[in-house]
């Protein structure tokens, strides 16, 4: 089968952390992948990608994006207000949807923490269902990925990592994992309806994943466990305050309780996920 005997993937957020890999992992699949982005000259994608300028907050634009298309990897970074209008715009050209969710139905105190994202979420799931899309909803927990925005610069600088609840136990996902388990939804109808609570193979505190981040790049990585009080001071001029509650909320929620864990990737790709130990060490460059 070729290029032109298969219907493109429309990929939003294309040039976002886990958008981009979906983008890679679709084309070392073969697959033609066209891509929304508000300005085709910055998307900055490999030639194969066909980017498409297209809006959320425009949702008519969106037509020359979807036409065509077979399935149509969805994230959401807006306020609910233009939703209702661009599921609506799904449901028209009745694309098959792979929606990056949160795991806010997962029966865990980690994941069961109301704030305003598990709320925007579990409202644009609801509209999809009432919009009659055929939906794969993909749920992950903690990402590898947040140690770099979360310790990479601390740790370059030599300097003890001062974070809450060292012990809050979690188990942090792959970024790379978490995209190919979306472009296989993506690229296989068996995987329609289907609703992944998506995590890491190892239950790991804050402070053991700073200790093997260290021992990835050769070096002894000092943490200090500080209280939510004085991390809501240390972050109050670079993180919104709703993102702050809405950590602490969960990592204190989870103390004394083990991390929840899923089989999912290994279920769905047939390969186990990666390990943080494996990522640390990928990544090890970002953190010397």
């Amino acid at each position: 089968m070729t290029n032109g005997d298969v219907a493109p993937v429309l990929v939003t957020g294309s040039t976002g952390r886990v958008g981009r890999m979906v983008v890679d992992e679709l084309l070392g699949a073969g697959v033609p992948v066209r891509a929304l982005a508000r300005s085709s000259a910055e998307a900055r994608l490999p030639p194969p990608v066909e980017v498409v300028a297209g809006d959320f907050e425009a949702p008519a634009s969106l037509d020359a994006a979807l036409r065509g298309v077979g399935s149509v990897f969805f994230v959401w970074t807006l306020p609910f207000t233009a939703a209702a209008a661009v599921v609506d715009r799904l449901a028209r050209h009745r694309a098959r949807v792979v929606f990056l969710s949160a795991p806010h139905r997962t029966p865990h105190p980690f994941f069961s923490q109301p704030n305003p994202m598990a709320r925007l979420h579990a409202d644009l799931e609801r509209l999809m269902a009432d919009a009659g899309l055929t939906t794969t909803v993909l749920r992950p927990g903690m990402l590898d990925s947040n140690a770099l925005s979360w310790w990479a610069p601390t740790i370059r600088r030599g300097d003890p990592v001062r974070w809450p609840y060292a012990a809050a136990a979690t188990a942090p996902l792959d970024d790379r994992d978490l995209a190919a388990v979306a472009a296989r939804a993506l690229l296989e109808e068996s995987h329609a309806g289907g609703d992944y609570v998506l995590t890491g193979p190892d239950q790991l505190s804050q402070e053991d994943q700073v200790r093997i981040i260290g021992s990835a790049i050769g070096r002894n990585v000092r943490f200090e466990d500080i209280t939510p009080e004085e991390f809501r001071r240390e972050t109050a001029d670079t993180w919104p305050a709703p993102v702050v509650d809405m950590l602490l909320g969960a990592w204190g929620a989870t103390l004394g309780r083990p991390a929840y864990l899923t089989s999912t990737v290994l279920e769905v790709l047939g390969t186990p996920a990666r390990t943080f130990r494996e990522w640390a060490t990928d990544h090890a460059s970002a953190f010397a």
